[in-house]
């Protein structure tokens, strides 16, 4: 794999709780030779203690980048892996580390990736996962299915390392805007929301947390680019705005 590719697959670690695990994640990354780090409200981050257990770390240490919401982590990769041990009770694009490596390789070349691990006695929240496109599951015997949270990062890392030696992508069509930007996303279902608000779509039986999340399901299976994520939002603001025009329609609640 060429070291670019390698250089735009981020690893965010979700409010990690021991500096011993986040050191065991930068020594996988040493190993596979990544070298973007996120961290989000992590408990501990001593540089210290991670070079004493990961030598020679000072350099990815140095240059890990530390947020304080996941969303602000990943508003600017063009795609999200979060991580889980088990299926949720919400349908989610759930697959395997080899199935999505391919994936993941292809869209280097148009941004960066990340991929998401949670906390390690919870792992990541639903609303966590929500903004990821994709759920890696590692296979496991079923008595025990988790994985350290070192162990679940290095099976991830050493697939996409072994599928870097795949085919270039296919072309892309001349009217290509490049993918969606996790910001962008965001924007879309916001004005997705807003506007079936607006036509008292959520009525009866359709709680809004629970289509959003089936709607998020959807549309990220369906992985849409900058151009399409783009004209989705104008359907939203469409809904807004034709009652604005009419003069019908009223905001939720009044």
């Amino acid at each position: 794999m060429e070291k670019g590719a390698l250089d735009n697959v981020v690893i965010v670690l979700d409010e990690p709780k021991d500096v011993v695990n986040v050191a065991g994640v930068v020594r996988v990354m040493m190993n596979m030779g990544l070298s973007r780090l996120r961290l989000v409200s992590p408990d501990d981050f001593d540089t210290y203690r991670i070079g004493g257990i990961a030598h020679r770390s000072e350099d990815l240490t140095r240059a890990a980048e530390i947020f304080e919401t996941l969303p602000d982590a990943l508003s600017d990769v063009v795609l999200s892996v979060g991580t889980s041990a088990r299926p949720r009770t919400d349908q989610r694009n759930y697959v395997r580390p080899r199935e999505v490596a391919p994936k993941i390789v292809e869209s280097t070349a148009s941004g960066l990736v990340a991929l998401v691990f949670g906390r390690e006695d919870r792992g990541l929240t639903n609303d966590a996962l929500d903004l990821c496109q994709a759920v890696a599951i590692v296979p496991t015997a079923a008595e025990y299915p988790s994985l350290n949270l070192a162990q679940a990062c290095l099976v991830l890392c050493y697939e996409i390392y072994l599928a870097g030696t795949e085919e270039a992508p296919l072309p892309r069509g001349k009217r290509d805007q490049g993918p969606a930007t996790q910001k962008d996303l965001e924007e879309m279902y916001s004005a997705l929301d807003r506007g079936l608000r607006r036509i008292d779509f959520f009525k009866g039986d359709r709680h809004p947390e629970s289509v959003m999340r089936l709607l998020r399901t959807i549309l990220s299976r369906a992985e849409p680019d900058l151009r399409e994520a783009r004209l989705v939002r104008a359907m939203g603001f469409e809904m807004e705005r034709y009652f604005d025009r009419e003069g019908a329609g009223s905001e939720p609640g009044t």
